[in-house]
């Protein structure tokens, strides 16, 4: 797969989501049953069931209320002229054709130069390309080509002798319908020009990448995210479409009797249109740190799961939880909404998994900003899981590449430091050892290493939420059994008839210990 240019390009990410490792708080009881947890927790968010692998995850917009008098309602009609705008915002053209396309990838190999990517080969940037194609219902890759360049961002990219022979090739292929550009981002008169020399669609990495966040968007925030990532791509078309007219519609006048020009009355609207889904995405935003506010009540334990796309995250939740209805899929960005899964640990505290958005390398910045909010709640989240696909052959680089797009969403120290390595896929690397301490290497697909991770994953929530494991001698006789059972998780209680008391193992916050022996001292 395209390699990760952590080193050199800290901008290049992609993903999603959930409190600081650092900040330890009340707890009250945890609910042992994950489903009750998870609905409970799903009610704090407002959302309908997540499940993995593309499906509807966590709402972040949250359903409005038409009861009166609390916090963060709007009223029925304000709130249905939003919905309504903000479904005006999200009708668009197709991005690519549709049906069946066989396209011809087209890699510009920099061997040398300051645009050479470092750590990498061009063969896994080609069979990561060729993974985005696939991901398109109905296209596929049926010529490969890799072309050395120097300059890869001349304006048609390469010499002239290179391109006359590529144009031979893709006009002398009739099965070609379609180019793959693997370039991060083409200008509009490069593109133009391509298409005119080779008689067919050319596509780049933006393009494709977008209509497939398009395509995967469930939630009306991930809907609004890639329309507000569209937009450099429609001022783009517009700046072609008016050179393409010779500049005549720059300067008329007049237009709808305004006095301005084709183009300045296009430059408005998308500037209105890119206002009006700042707007819409900033109420959403708020709304879900309301909600968000709403769950931290609750004290669900949450686990944020990262990792590079196809890494296997759905998979290993999957694992954890024992949810029949997750669903993996062995395809780039098949989650992109948040989704939530209850599992329980060994102790039967019940946590949340949080299924982020895949990591990828080389993603144009527009699309990295666009999708950088829904990766705040990643700072909110008791512990953060970096899955990792030990079996690829860049896996370092894509590492280097998930922890440079951590760093920069400024989460809290102490969360990136008790994070915890999960190496997956170990089942096809045999005799695997991580190297790192602390790492649990597992084969989610197979089950194997479950257990030990559970174990990890409990001993490092205990420590991140101020918790600890107890036991507890109360009288039969008093109220410490019932508090303990409405303030802490109980995990066996050990009764002695014949002295009137119990042995209680408990698990419990340092806070409601203090209240605990308050209440009942001695």
């Amino acid at each position: 797969m395209w390699a990760v240019r952590a080193a050199v390009r800290p901008g290049f990410w992609l993903f999603r989501v959930a409190r600081g490792c650092g900040a330890q708080r009340a707890a009250p009881p945890l609910s042992p049953c994950p489903e009750r947890a998870l609905a409970a927790f799903r009610g704090g968010l407002g959302c309908p069931e997540g499940r993995g692998g593309g499906g509807r995850g966590p709402r972040a917009d949250g359903r409005r209320s038409r009861t009166g008098g609390k916090e963060g309602e709007e009223e029925p009609e304000a709130a249905e002229e939003e919905e309504k705008e903000e479904e005006e915002l999200l009708r668009r053209d197709p991005l690519l054709p549709a049906g069946t396309q066989r396209v011809c990838l087209v890699h510009p190999d920099v061997k040398w130069g300051p645009g050479k990517p470092p750590g990498t080969r061009a063969e896994w940037q080609v069979v990561e390309a060729q993974a985005l194609v696939h991901t398109l219902d109905g296209w596929s890759v049926v010529h490969t080509v890799v072309v050395p360049t120097k300059t890869p961002d001349r304006k048609l990219v390469f010499g002239r002798g290179t391109l006359e022979r590529l144009t031979e090739k893709i006009r002398g292929s009739p099965e070609i319908t379609a180019v793959f550009l693997n370039v991060e981002r083409m200008a509009a008169p490069t593109k133009k020009e391509l298409e005119a020399a080779w008689g067919v669609r050319v596509f780049d990495r933006f393009m494709v990448v977008l209509h497939i966040f398009r395509c995967n968007a469930r939630t009306k925030e991930a809907r609004l995210q890639v329309a507000l990532a569209e937009l450099p791509l429609l001022r783009s078309h517009l700046k072609n479409n008016v050179a393409h007219l010779g500049g005549r519609g720059r300067d008329s006048r007049h237009i709808m009797g305004s006095g301005e020009s084709f183009m300045q009355v296009q430059e408005r609207l998308l500037k209105d249109k890119e206002a009006k889904i700042r707007k819409a995405l900033d109420r959403l935003r708020r709304k879900r740190l309301l909600l968000g506010q709403q769950r931290r009540r609750r004290e669900f334990p949450v686990v944020s799961v990262v990792g590079y796309t196809n890494c296997g995250k759905t998979t290993l939740i999957k694992a954890l939880t024992g949810d029949a209805a997750i669903q993996p899929r062995d395809q780039l960005f098949a989650t992109l909404d948040v989704t939530a899964h209850a599992g329980s640990l060994p102790s039967r505290v019940t946590v949340i998994y949080m299924d982020t958005i895949g990591f990828l390398s080389q993603l144009p910045h527009s699309l990295v900003e666009s999708f950088s909010a829904t990766l705040e709640d990643v700072g909110h989240s008791d512990l953060i899981v970096h899955v990792r696909d030990v079996s690829h052959p860049e896996t370092e680089l894509q590492k280097a590449s998930v922890l440079s797009a951590l760093r920069t969403l400024q989460l809290p120290r102490p969360l990136l430091d008790c994070m915890v390595e999960v190496p997956n896929k170990v089942d096809l690397v045999p005799g695997y050892i991580p190297a790192e301490p602390g790492a649990v290497a597992v084969s989610a697909l197979l089950g194997l290493g479950l257990e030990e991770l559970k174990a990890r994953l409990e001993e490092a929530i205990l420590r991140a939420t101020g918790r600890r494991v107890l036991t507890l001698r109360v009288g039969l006789a008093g109220p410490q059994l019932s508090w303990l059972h409405q303030e802490a998780t109980v995990q066996a209680v050990d009764v002695k008839p014949e002295a009137g008391v119990a042995d209680v193992k408990v698990i419990i916050s340092d806070s409601a210990y203090g209240r605990f022996r308050k209440l009942f001292p001695g």
